[in-house]
C-alpha cells in the first residue's frame, strides 16, 4: 500500500501518543481523596489540584490539536 493514501504519519501517531500520555498525568494529578459529610478535607483545593493538574492537561491537549494538524514531511 502506498504511504501517500495515509492522513496520519509516524510521527502524528506518535505526537498524539504523548499527548494523550501528559493527559491522564493531568487527571491522575488531579485525584485525591474528597471530603465526606462528616470531615473536611482542605487537600481538595491545593494548589496540584486546582492549578498545575488543569494546566498540564491543558496542555496534552493543545499537543494533540498539534499532532493531528502536523503535516508530515514529504520524502
Amino acid at each position: 500500500m502506498d504511504k501517500k493514501n495515509f492522513a496520519f504519519g509516524r510521527m502524528n501517531f506518535i505526537l498524539l501518543g504523548v499527548g494523550m500520555l501528559i493527559v491522564i498525568i493531568g487527571f491522575i494529578l488531579m485525584g485525591g481523596a474528597g471530603s465526606a459529610e462528616d470531615a473536611y478535607n482542605p487537600d481538595i483545593f491545593s494548589a496540584r489540584r486546582i492549578k498545575v493538574a488543569p494546566m498540564v492537561c491543558l496542555f496534552g491537549f493543545v499537543s494533540m490539536i498539534y499532532a493531528v494538524v502536523h503535516k508530515p514531511k514529504d520524502e
